[in-house]
């Protein structure tokens, strides 16, 4: 951590000016930014900046604390409690300025920007600039807090970004910043989100996750992440009492906050073709409206303006589904965690279909049949043990003997095919299944943002094969699962 500034520093001498003119104000605002800039590139104290910023601080009635890296917003807070209300919306976008207010801009209160420059830089600084090396609870806790005063300033309730949502107190508004100064963040705030969740996941992995996880109050705090879960996943077998309690319960919520995710695309996913055999239910719902008035429109009484109806006709609503094996066949490897995470929730919500048989098989070395386990994706990953390379073979020793039908058998392979020298082997024996009659789905990971790295060997013989390698975002394989499995 920097060290404490040294409040005697010679002061420089700070132009105050006309108070109507903008420039003095300007400047001040200036030196503010390019301090908050400095710091976020550079731990180290820039002498002529610091000392600046505390004239311009001072100068304005706050507290040097604030341009103390090591004091929370917390901290400042507590001992100036009229400060809160001032962070509270701080960086909020505002509406857009009318033609007048844009007139009146030269008169807007140009002290008020300078200081809410000090303001903003303070959340900012305690936030994005995390160090490096190890971390401690306290330090973690302090983060927190901090990263929930900017979601404050922001206009969200604390942990709303952090925890994917952007629905909190004047979230995601449609303004342009106004004329104070501020920029337009109304775009941006969905996108904080991520960057403060992987900031708090940096955090989490710098410290002993084992000391946070043993703290109720303080693993409550903790926002589940895929880097969080896979760190929870790899540890699990030291944890033990409270800290695998709280493990336990991280878990359980990530996996259902992304089973909500993956249960919507999979209802949004079209289905099998209608099946006309099926007599369509006579229910209000299936009314085909259109079709009974125009079949009807003989019995037109134009002297009485009514239209007689015979009958009434419905949409065909049932579809043509085929009992079907899908089996999952997930690379367990370290780099393919977000993969093992999304495909065991994605494999218990088509365990929940109709007329779907899902075998879920994990694997590195060895492989893991975890069928039995299929319909409880968090009791899966429980029995998941990350890391290893790979062995394909194993695998598909386990796989085949599943194939009963292989035309009504549908296979997704998840991983990025990097073998342990036995390429050949994995291949050949894809090959075969693919050519009794399976549908053969090789896919190259399985994450919300598409990114998949595969090996290119693998790419270029599924690809002369006839079973290209499908884009590795979720949706796209939800999309095909549907289409084979129906």
């Amino acid at each position: 951590m920097t060290e404490p500034m040294n409040e005697e520093a010679t002061e420089p001498t700070v132009e105050h000016g006309d108070p109507r003119g903008a420039a003095p104000h300007d400047n001040r605002r200036q030196v503010l930014y390019w301090r908050l800039l400095a710091r976020l590139f550079d731990p180290e104290e820039q002498a002529a900046l610091e000392s600046a910023s505390l004239a311009v601080v001072k100068d304005l009635g706050l507290p040097a604390a604030l341009l103390d890296p090591r004091a929370s917003v917390d901290s400042i807070v507590q001992r100036h409690p009229a400060l809160a209300a001032e962070f509270d919306g701080l960086m909020a976008p505002e509406p857009p300025e009318s033609a007048e207010d844009e007139d009146a801009g030269a008169g807007r209160d140009r002290p008020a920007e300078v200081r809410r420059a000090a303001l903003v830089s303070k959340v900012l600084l305690n936030v994005f600039a995390t160090g490096s090396g190890s971390v401690s609870a306290g330090q973690l806790a302090r983060w927190q807090s901090d990263a929930g005063w900017l979601e404050r300033a922001l206009g969200c309730a604390p942990g709303d970004l952090r925890g994917g949502r952007t629905g909190g107190r004047g979230a995601g508004p449609t303004g342009s910043g106004g004329g104070t100064g501020t920029p337009d963040l109304s775009r941006l705030i969905p996108q904080i989100g991520p960057e403060l969740g992987a900031l708090e996941a940096d955090l989490v992995q710098r410290m002993r996750l084992r000391e946070v996880l043993a703290d109720p109050a303080l693993a409550a705090q903790l926002t589940p992440s895929m880097s969080l879960i896979e760190q929870l996943l790899r540890d699990k077998s030291n944890l033990s009492g409270v800290a695998l309690a709280n493990a336990k319960s991280l878990i359980r919520r990530f996996v259902d906050q992304v089973a909500e995710v993956l249960r919507t695309q999979v209802e949004k996913a079209t289905v099998g073709a209608i099946d006309r055999s099926v007599p369509p239910k006579r229910v209000y719902r299936n009314l085909d409206l259109d079709r009974t008035i125009w079949k009807n429109l003989t019995n037109y009484s134009p002297e009485e303006e009514r239209l007689y109806v015979d009958r009434l006709y419905y949409r065909h609503t049932a579809r043509k589904t085929t009992p079907q094996r899908l089996i999952v066949v997930v690379d367990q490897s370290g780099s393919m965690v977000d993969s093992m995470v999304n495909c065991t929730i994605l494999a218990s919500i088509f365990a929940g279909l109709p007329k779907v048989d899902v075998h879920l098989i994990a694997y590195d070395t060895r492989a893991l049949d975890l069928t039995p386990w299929v319909h409880d994706p968090f009791e899966v990953l429980l029995r998941t043990r990350l890391g290893g390379g790979n062995d394909g073979p194993v695998a598909m020793a386990m796989a085949r003997p599943k194939i009963t039908e292989p035309r009504n058998t549908v296979m997704v392979w998840i991983s990025d095919f990097y073998e342990f020298d036995r390429s050949q082997p994995l291949f050949e024996g894809i090959e075969e299944v693919h050519r009794s009659g399976v549908k053969f789905i090789p896919v190259g990971s399985v994450t919300s943002s598409g990114r998949q790295e595969v090996n290119p060997w693998f790419r270029e013989r599924f690809k002369a094969l006839g079973t290209p390698l499908i884009s590795g975002h979720v949706r796209k394989l939800v999309h095909e699962l549907k289409s084979s499995l129906v």
